[in-house]
């Protein structure tokens, strides 16, 4: 890793003069890229938006400035890169949803990540004030809408069961109470999280057996749903689970 650096740093200081855009850069797939990637998100998490510049995040990993320069054009550009990263990991979990016993409890629980809800906070502050960031954080915020929607009208469809209400609603609810709750934990709001979570926990687990919900029950039970079926040994609660 020093070695790279050190080559990186070599070459800025052969390469003197503006950051024009022909300006030679890092190549992606590097991990001194990847590592201020990662520092940029901590970075985020921690001090909000407004603290990442070039010099906060050359500090972070006891860099110059200028090899933040080399790999990135601007901080937009780190701030793209960080979003796709994010996209590319929250997707490829969300996939595991598609073919889940349980497709809204995995929605449930890769949105309830608290580091990833103040991240998703912060970036989407952000993307109210540069067009950039605001493209990538829409193209990933509908891709991953899209993956959870699927995944519900899989489950739905493969059991027979008519919905009353319309997935796309439901993945909609979903996320934001959980990202709702991740945020108001990470600040030690906790009045009402128990009994929150003891509710959408019975919910999903009456959606996963094929059970109607209260919200069906609530509705006159029109829905087709299957019989109960047994739950499944170690299926942990989402209060045990915080």
């Amino acid at each position: 890793m020093a070695a790279r650096r050190a080559t990186a740093e070599g070459t800025l200081n052969r390469r003197a003069g503006s950051m024009a855009s022909t300006r030679r850069r890092g190549v992606e797939g590097s991990a001194t890229r990847a590592e201020l990637i990662e520092a940029a998100g901590r970075l985020i998490r921690e001090e909000g938006y407004a603290a990442l510049t070039s010099r906060t995040l050359a500090d972070r990993l006891h860099l110059s400035r200028q090899i933040v320069h080399y790999y990135f054009k601007s901080i937009d550009d780190v701030l793209i890169a960080l979003v796709q990263q994010r996209a590319a990991k929250t997707l490829a979990r969300l996939e595991e949803a598609v073919v889940s016993e349980e497709p809204l409890r995995v929605v449930w629980e890769i949105c309830s990540d608290p580091e990833q809800a103040a991240l998703s906070l912060e970036l989407n502050a952000l993307a109210h004030r540069r067009p950039a960031v605001r493209s990538e954080v829409r193209k990933f915020a509908e891709q991953f809408r899209e993956i959870q929607t699927r995944a519900l009208v899989r489950h739905l469809e493969l059991r027979g069961i008519e919905p009353l209400m319309q997935p796309i609603v439901a993945t909609v609810l979903l996320t934001c109470l959980s990202q709702f709750l991740a945020l108001e934990a990470a600040i030690d709001i906790r009045s009402g999280h128990k009994e929150t979570l003891q509710f959408v926990d019975e919910c999903l687990r009456d959606f996963a057996r094929g059970r109607p919900t209260v919200f069906e029950h609530s509705a006159g039970g029109r829905g087709r749903s299957h019989p109960r079926r047994k739950r499944r040994e170690g299926t942990a609660t989402l209060e045990s689970r915080r």
